[in-house]
């Protein structure tokens, strides 16, 4: 049941329409908020159609869904990126909200009385009386800098552009990463060129089936999917590789091979850990990603483009709340099957704020954080 919580007429706007902006939504409808999605993209699928080709979940179908609608089919598949895609479309159509696309937000700025005007690139300005930053990071793919980085004339780009193998076939190439995305990309290649995965570290595997189920089962039966962030970093030091053996057994065959991180970049290639020198055609760093939040700039609420917040409330602005984060409440905070518990838990916290009824004395709420009467 939607419960009416404000009288105001602002909406809260919500950056991003994806799979956390479309969760947020439809938290924030349930809320009684009035919800309004801006997306960059030409649809509200977020950045799914441009990841690469042969993608797929990490988990089920059955454990992949966002609130209020399931997959479909066979709930033990691993659904590809086109599905992803079809799916989030399929979401976004049975919602009862505002959603729109081809909208790119440039700018958040307060407003004198507690609110947010919000700015986008066709130069309109929108009243908000809150504000979810839902854009994920995909638009802010990380790229190291080695030495001599700028010298190297090869092929350099980040897996946020990479498609497909066939543009590589016969090719020397260096995937740098030791992540899901890392070993996948250098496994595709190594069907096509002659690949090298590129580590600081050994590649840590983590089994993908155990006793017959899929580790997402276990993740859920045993609550670990839902441990908060501290509890979680200390049980998990290292990040691993879904794997049902067929990576890891790869590697110990050298298609792809995995070697120590270079150290530096030449003209035409790079230097190896060991001082060697190799010509390289191309180099794929499959090195992560950062919170793409550059229109939050104007509130002053990033430190080093990282947002001040707890559990995806702003520890400095009240009525902005983010969402899609890694670790943001827990292990699964920023996919399909995760985020829209944390959705529920931000527009929550949102439509208190927008109530009226988070407002409390200054010397009232220093008491609470102190835990004093």
């Amino acid at each position: 049941m939607i419960v009416h919580v404000t009288p105001r007429t602002e909406p809260v706007v919500i950056v991003g329409g994806g799979q956390s902006g479309l969760a947020a939504a439809r938290a924030g409808l349930t809320a009684g908020l009035r919800p309004v999605v801006l997306h960059a993209g030409v649809e509200p699928v977020g950045s799914w159609p441009d990841y690469y080709d042969s993608l797929t979940l990490f988990s089920p179908a059955r454990y992949s869904a966002l609130p209020g609608l399931d997959f479909g089919g066979d709930p033990e598949r691993y659904p590809s990126r086109d599905e992803v895609v079809a799916y989030l479309r399929r979401y976004a159509a049975g919602l009862d909200a505002d959603v729109r696309t081809g909208v790119r937000v440039t700018a958040v700025r307060s407003r004198p009385d507690g609110g947010y005007l919000v700015h986008t690139d066709a130069g309109d300005e929108l009243a908000a009386a809150g504000v979810v930053a839902a854009s994920g990071s995909f638009g802010n793919p990380y790229l190291p800098v080695l030495p001599s980085q700028e010298r190297y004339a090869g092929e350099l780009c980040h897996v946020a552009d990479y498609r497909r193998p066939d543009p590589y076939a016969g090719r020397r190439v260096v995937v740098v990463g030791a992540g899901n995305s890392a070993v996948q990309v250098a496994h595709e290649l190594a069907g096509y060129a002659d690949v090298t995965l590129a580590t600081r570290a050994p590649v840590r595997f983590l089994p993908q089936r155990i006793r017959g189920r899929d580790l997402h089962h276990w993740l859920r039966v045993t609550g670990a999917d839902l441990l908060p962030r501290p509890v979680l970093t200390r049980l998990v030091r290292h990040a691993a590789v879904l794997d049902t053996g067929i990576y890891r057994d790869a590697i110990a065959a050298g298609a792809p091979a995995r070697r120590a991180m270079f150290t530096a970049f030449t003209d035409d290639g790079v230097v190896w850990s060991d001082g060697r020198t190799e010509r390289v055609d191309a180099v794929v760093f499959a090195t992560g990603y950062r919170p793409h939040l550059d229109y939050l700039a104007p509130l002053g609420t990033l430190d080093r483009g990282l947002p001040r917040q707890r559990a995806g409330i702003s520890t400095t602005h009240p009525g902005l709340g983010y969402l899609g984060l890694e670790f943001q409440r827990s292990f699964s905070s920023n996919t399909l099957r995760g985020v829209g518990r944390d959705a529920a838990y931000v527009t929550a916290a949102l439509a208190a704020h927008v109530s009226g009824r988070s407002r409390r004395r200054p010397a009232a709420r220093r008491a609470a954080a102190s835990g004093r009467p």
